[in-house]
């Protein structure tokens, strides 16, 4: 994938949204269907850095158990649903992929069908640094939460921000106008430093968990930009209200387009050139682990039950617990500044993760 460069200005429209009176055009750069996923990406199998209950395989055990395939044009992986694990095990079998690209500024969105649900389960949808010692160069989280049950604490999606000291977000306002600066959500902390970082959570439950999979999934999308921040939105399947740049993977994207945002982190006191770098995309699902067997979240799910189940226990004897523990996606998609003649981008070796 080329920088993408043009002859023709910058578009520069009014937007009425939250922290600047400007926005961008962007241009498709890549997307990702299918059997793309097994070229553009790699296989993760090392150790949980989240001390999750889980063995991390690689490709080609993916697809030999199954946990990684496409059907149709959906790319499938997801965590196994057959086996009691043996406490000496790792864990229990699953999925972890990084792209072999990294990116900075630009537009980010995922289609996705169903993510994965159950007592356990911790899945995520993100971007990260290679560079350096996390949380330094930072990473951002688009589809995070637990176990996709009904508990609003933990099952409504979490759009984060983690990096290393000096990255703050405002305190929650209304702009003139009654826009709020930090999006539509619920802002959780300021400081966005290390493993809490600074959340923003989505007031709906229709963006995670069972309540996105009962509606056919939806659609994701992130926009990184150095000098405006992050933002995030969302939009359910066939939501008559997602623009049609968006739903329909239009090879431009008008950012006026787009509604008041979900969640937006904005560069008042936070340099995103200095604690953000190129990042890779990574999608995951690990279970318990140190926040999902965290023993505040398994007491508020109910997961331990009569029997009960501490959280690795449960992940190890109950394999038909994890039946709805997958990914489907209907693509990914990458958008660049229309005018990003100089967009950093740097391909890694297929060997490097």
């Amino acid at each position: 994938m080329l920088p993408v460069t043009s002859t023709v200005p910058c578009a520069i429209l009014a937007l009425p949204l939250l922290n600047t009176a400007f926005a961008a055009t962007y241009s498709l750069s890549k997307t990702w269907k299918g059997n793309d996923f097994f070229e553009d990406f790699t296989w993760y199998e090392w150790d949980d850095p989240t001390k999750g209950r889980v063995n991390y395989v690689n490709k080609e055990t993916a697809i030999e158990r199954n946990l990684s395939y496409v059907n149709g044009e959906n790319f499938i992986m997801r965590g196994d649903s057959t086996n009691v694990v043996d406490p000496s095990a790792k864990g229990r079998d699953s999925v972890r992929i990084h792209s072999k690209d990294t990116y900075t500024d630009g537009i980010l969105i995922m289609d996705v069908k169903h993510m994965p649900v159950g007592c356990g389960a911790w899945p995520a949808f993100w971007t990260c640094t290679r560079a350096g010692t996390w949380p330094a160069y930072g990473e951002v989280d688009i589809i995070e939460g637990l176990y996709g049950l009904d508990q609003q604490q933990y099952s409504n999606n979490l759009f984060t921000l983690h990096s290393d000291k000096g990255c703050n977000m405002p305190q929650p306002s209304n702009s003139s106008s009654g826009i709020p600066n930090r999006g539509t959500g619920t802002p959780l902390l300021t400081d966005c430093t290390g493993g809490v970082g600074c959340a923003v959570r989505d007031k709906s439950a229709k963006s995670f968990g069972a309540a996105l999979n009962k509606q056919d999934g939806g659609i994701f999308v992130m926009r990184r930009s150095a000098a405006r921040g992050f933002s995030f939105w969302f939009w359910p399947h066939n939501d008559p209200s997602t623009p049609k740049d968006i739903s329909s993977g239009a090879q431009t994207i008008v950012e006026t387009v787009m509604n008041t945002p979900i969640a937006n982190f904005p560069t008042d006191d936070c340099d995103i050139n200095k604690h953000f770098d190129n990042h890779e995309i990574i999608i995951n699902l690990t279970f318990a682990g140190s926040w999902g067997g965290g023993e505040a979240q398994w007491k508020a799910s109910g997961c331990a039950g009569d029997e009960g189940w501490t959280p690795n226990d449960f992940v190890d004897k109950n394999p038909q617990a994890f039946k709805d523990a997958y990914w489907e996606i209907r693509s990914l998609r990458w958008y660049t500044p229309v005018c990003a003649a100089n967009h950093k981008k740097r391909r890694l070796s297929d060997d490097i993760f």
